[in-house]
């Protein structure tokens, strides 16, 4: 038991990162709730500033309930560093900043949050960072097709909201690699407890934090984990390869492997910072200590929903990868053989007035926009969270004017599917 990264999944997501307070003995991970830290000396000051030595200086950048955190998922995604921000699209927007400046190239996969392809499609390209989407991201040749010279990352989901696709990741990533370009994956609906991207090739994983992590839907939050494998020095990141004047100089790929994390924090974080409270990541702690049982939990559920839902009338199609007609049941049992996550969507007869109808009857499953809480909880994405994009650009992303997205949550499955079969009866009329 000496080496930590030698205990199991469900030792880690409870003591990695973590250990008694040494002035206190205080056994919980305390809350750290001071905006500065007192310096040794004038030495230590100037060490710190200067990056020759780590340590806190101001919690906007660094903060020790916020460092147990970051080491915390570090250790469940098989990472080297970590950074905890303020909330999952901050995750998203540093992660993209952080190998991307004016007049940089993204290649992205279309089945995004739509969030995210908000920001990739409209706020990037306002800083200067164009991104082309891959509208089927299962060919690995539409990824090839769009890389230029000015290409600097890929860009996907483990697990696609609100489509259900499961990313080849060890395939795209091939393709990255091939170009010199990082894999950067949102694993939010998988969890590390379903998928460690890193482990099939991807360079960086980002989480809303606010979802499964967390757990409870009580705290937003977001973290990026740096794989610590990616080679910087290929010719196609500059910023890591030329000297930082705001650091004295210093050139990132010159720091080792967890360069990306670091990079991240104290250049983006310090400047753009945001911040996550301390308070906020003492909740996803909290949470993440229970993540292995829950998720078990969540999967168990929602795989009896999407049998459930497969079997009606009133359905067109449901999608979720656990289910063996799905086109990415074959992934999902490569990638997340321990389950395929608690989102699902299914289309029901009736297009959009079906799907609201439904909605609207359901009392169990909460009318929020969220996912990942341990209550159940549905939302009609056309209407919704993917209401600023086009119905093309919907489409792109999974989404039709029938659709109903669920997040399973940890409910007696019975009473889950009796609130089901009420939003049915609602919804026959349309």
């Amino acid at each position: 038991m000496s080496d930590p990264q030698s205990w199991s999944f469900e030792t880690r997501q409870i003591h990695a990162g973590t250990s008694p307070d040494p002035t206190t003995g205080a056994r919980a991970l305390p809350i750290y709730a001071t905006t500065a830290y007192q310096f040794r000396d004038s030495q230590h000051a100037a060490d710190l500033f200067a990056l020759a030595e780590m340590g806190n200086i101001y919690t906007r950048i660094m903060n020790p309930t916020q460092d147990a955190l970051e080491q915390r998922v570090a250790s469940l995604e098989g990472g080297v560093a970590a950074l905890a921000v303020a909330s999952g699209q901050s995750a998203t927007t540093l992660a993209m900043l952080n190998v991307a400046e004016a007049g940089d190239h993204v290649v992205a996969s279309a089945s995004l949050y739509g969030g995210t392809y908000n920001l990739l499609h409209h706020s990037l390209p306002k800083l200067g960072v164009t991104v082309s989407f891959v509208e089927d991201p299962d060919d690995p040749e539409n990824w090839q097709s769009l890389v230029r010279d000015d290409t600097r990352a890929f860009f996907g989901e483990s697990i696609g909201n609100p489509k259900g696709d499961v990313l080849d990741i060890e395939t795209v990533a091939g393709v990255a690699h091939r170009n010199g370009v990082p894999l950067i994956v949102d694993n939010t609906i998988a969890t590390p407890y379903l998928i460690r991207p890193l482990e099939s090739g991807a360079d960086v994983v980002v989480h809303s934090a606010t979802k499964y992590l967390g757990g409870h839907g009580t705290v937003i939050a977001g973290v990026i984990v740096d794989g610590g494998t990616f080679d910087w020095t290929r010719g196609r990141h500059p910023m890591f390869t030329t000297a930082d004047p705001t650091y004295h100089g210093v050139v990132y790929a010159d720091l080792g492997a967890p360069a990306y994390a670091l990079k991240a924090r104290v250049q983006l974080l310090r400047d753009l910072g945001p911040a996550v409270s301390p308070f906020n990541a003492f909740l996803v702690v909290q949470g993440i200590e229970t993540l292995s049982l829950r998720m078990e939990r969540h999967v168990q559920n929602a795989q009896r929903v999407a049998e459930f839902l497969e079997a009606r009338d009133e359905v067109d199609r449901v999608n979720y990868p656990g289910l063996p007609s799905s086109p990415w049941h074959a992934a999902k049992q490569k990638y997340a053989p321990r389950g395929a996550g608690a989102v699902l969507t299914f289309e029901l007869h009736g297009g959009r007035e079906a799907g609201q109808r439904f909605v609207e009857a359901l009392e169990l499953h909460s009318h929020v926009a969220n996912i990942g809480d341990v209550r159940s909880l549905v939302i009609h994405p056309a209407s919704t969270t993917h209401s600023q994009l086009t119905p093309e650009e919907q489409l792109t992303t999974g989404v039709t004017p029938g659709l109903v997205r669920l997040a399973v949550g940890l409910e007696g499955i019975e009473d889950i599917l009796a609130d089901l079969e009420s939003g049915f009866r609602a919804a026959k009329g349309a």
